[in-house]
C-alpha cells in the first residue's frame, strides 16, 4: 500500500475545510452547561466549554458578537448556543464559533416567536404599505410602559429637552409577567378610544427573551394594526427584533430613540424659522430697493418732466376758463338784477297801497274785497281801508247808478 506524505498543517487545513464545508455544521444550535468560562478584558472575547454527561465542546465568542448579549454567562449555567463548527489550526482542536447564547428554555420561546413572525408576515401584518407616518408636530403623545422603569424617565427627559410644547400622557403598564400582555393591550385601547393622542409609544428597556415575551404575542400585532393612531415600538433589545417592532408603524432601538422619533427638535425648528425670517427679510429689502430705483428713474425721466409741463398747461387753461366763467356769471347776475328792479318798479306802480295814497280806498265784506255797489245790501258789515287806516261800518242804503 502506498501512502501520501503530507504536513501537519496540510492535514489540519484539509480537516478544517471539511468541517466548514459541511452545511449542517455551519448553522447549528448546541445545548449544554457552561464551564471554564473566561472573559479576556483586553480583547473582549469570551472562551468557555459546553459539556453534558458524555462530551465537551470548546467554544469562543468574539467581542463584536458578545456585546449584544443581555446577560453575562456563568459557569454551571445551562444554555443554547448558535454558531458554526471550525478547526483552530494552532491547537488542532475543533470548536464552536458562537453567534448568540440563550438561556436554556429560551430557545423554545425564540423558535416559537420566529414561527409566529413568519405566519404574521405571510398574512401581511408587517406590510410597509400599512405603516402610517408620524405627526410632525404632536400636541399629545401617549406612552404605554412601566411607570417606575428607566424607559419612562428617558422618554420624559428627551421630550422635554426637544419639544416641551408636547404633553405626555402615561398609561402605566406591566411590561413582563402574566398580566403584562393585557395591560399593554388595554393601553392601546385607552389612547384610541378614551384619551386621543397624536402618537403612541409602547415599549420597555432591554431584557431577556422571557422578559420580552409579551411583545412577541399575536395579540400585540393585531392591536397595533387596528390602532387608528400611529405607534412607535420602543423595545430596547437589539439582539432580537420583537413582533411588536415588526407590527408597529415605526421601530425605535430604545425608548430614548422613540422620543426623538416622535418629536421635532426645538433647536432645529428655531434654525428653520431664523432661516425663513432671513430669506423673507432679504426679499423685502430687495423689493423695497427695486421699487425705490424705479421711482427714482421715473422721477428723473423725460416722460415725467413732459407730463409736468402738460399739467401746468392744463392749469393755465383751467384758470382761463374759470375767469371766463366768473365774467359770465357776473354778467348774468347783473342782468337778473336789472330785470328784478324793473319788475319791482312795475309792481310798485300798480300796488294798491300807492292807489290808496292818492286818496282812494277799498271796501271788504266778510274779509273779501268788493268793487261794485251791487255787492252790498242794507245792514251789511263792511271794512273800508284807506291810506292811513281802516273804518268798520254798517250799510244803511245801497244806491246804484241810474236808479
Amino acid at each position: 500500500m502506498t501512502y501520501k506524505t503530507i504536513t501537519v498543517s496540510q492535514l489540519t487545513e484539509a480537516i478544517k475545510m471539511t468541517l466548514e464545508g459541511a452545511p449542517y455544521l455551519n448553522n447549528i444550535r448546541v445545548s449544554g452547561e457552561i464551564s471554564d468560562f473566561t472573559y479576556r478584558v483586553q480583547s473582549g472575547h469570551m472562551y468557555f466549554t459546553l459539556k453534558d454527561e458524555f462530551a465537551v465542546l470548546r467554544c469562543v465568542m468574539f467581542r463584536y458578537q458578545n456585546q449584544k448579549l443581555t446577560f453575562k454567562p456563568q459557569d454551571g449555567e445551562k444554555v443554547v448556543c448558535t454558531g458554526r463548527i471550525s478547526l483552530y489550526a494552532q491547537s488542532g482542536q475543533y470548536q464552536l464559533y458562537v453567534d448568540n447564547i440563550l438561556k436554556e428554555g429560551v430557545g423554545d420561546l425564540y423558535a416559537e416567536a420566529e414561527k409566529l413572525k413568519k405566519a404574521l408576515a405571510e398574512k401581511g401584518l408587517f406590510d410597509k404599505k400599512l405603516k402610517r407616518p408620524l405627526k410632525a408636530y404632536p400636541k399629545k403623545i401617549g406612552v404605554i410602559t412601566s411607570q417606575t422603569g428607566d424607559a419612562l424617565r428617558d422618554i420624559i427627559n428627551i421630550t422635554k429637552l426637544r419639544y416641551p410644547l408636547c404633553e405626555l400622557l402615561v398609561y402605566p403598564s406591566t411590561v413582563q409577567g402574566k398580566e403584562s400582555l393585557k395591560t399593554l393591550l388595554d393601553g392601546i385601547d385607552y389612547f384610541n378610544k378614551k384619551n386621543k393622542v397624536d402618537t403612541i409609544i409602547i415599549g420597555r428597556g432591554g431584557g431577556s427573551a422571557e422578559d420580552l415575551e409579551p411583545f412577541n404575542k399575536e395579540e400585540i400585532a393585531y392591536a397595533l394594526r387596528a390602532s387608528e393612531i400611529p405607534v412607535i415600538s420602543a423595545v430596547g433589545h437589539e439582539t432580537d427584533v420583537t413582533i411588536c417592532d415588526f407590527a408597529a408603524d415605526v421601530r425605535a432601538s430604545t425608548p430614548s430613540h422613540a422620543a426623538e422619533l416622535a418629536t421635532p427638535d426645538k433647536t432645529e425648528i428655531k434654525k428653520q424659522l431664523d432661516s425663513e425670517l432671513y430669506k423673507i427679510t432679504l426679499k423685502i429689502k430687495k423689493k423695497l430697493s427695486d421699487d425705490k430705483n424705479k421711482i427714482d428713474m421715473f422721477a428723473s425721466s423725460h416722460a415725467l418732466s413732459s407730463y409736468e409741463n402738460q399739467i401746468n398747461d392744463r392749469r393755465l387753461l383751467i384758470d382761463g376758463v374759470s375767469s371766463k366763467m366768473n365774467d359770465k356769471i357776473s354778467y348774468l347776475l347783473l342782468k337778473k338784477k336789472n330785470e328784478f328792479e324793473k319788475a319791482a318798479a312795475k309792481l310798485e306802480a300798480t300796488s294798491p297801497l300807492k292807489v290808496l295814497s292818492s286818496g282812494y280806498a277799498y271796501v271788504e265784506k266778510d274779509g273779501a274785497p268788493k268793487s261794485k255797489a251791487a255787492d252790498f245790501k242794507s245792514g251789511d258789515n263792511i271794512k273800508i281801508t284807506m291810506n292811513d287806516g281802516a273804518v268798520v261800518s254798517t250799510v244803511d242804503e245801497v244806491i246804484l247808478n241810474g236808479k
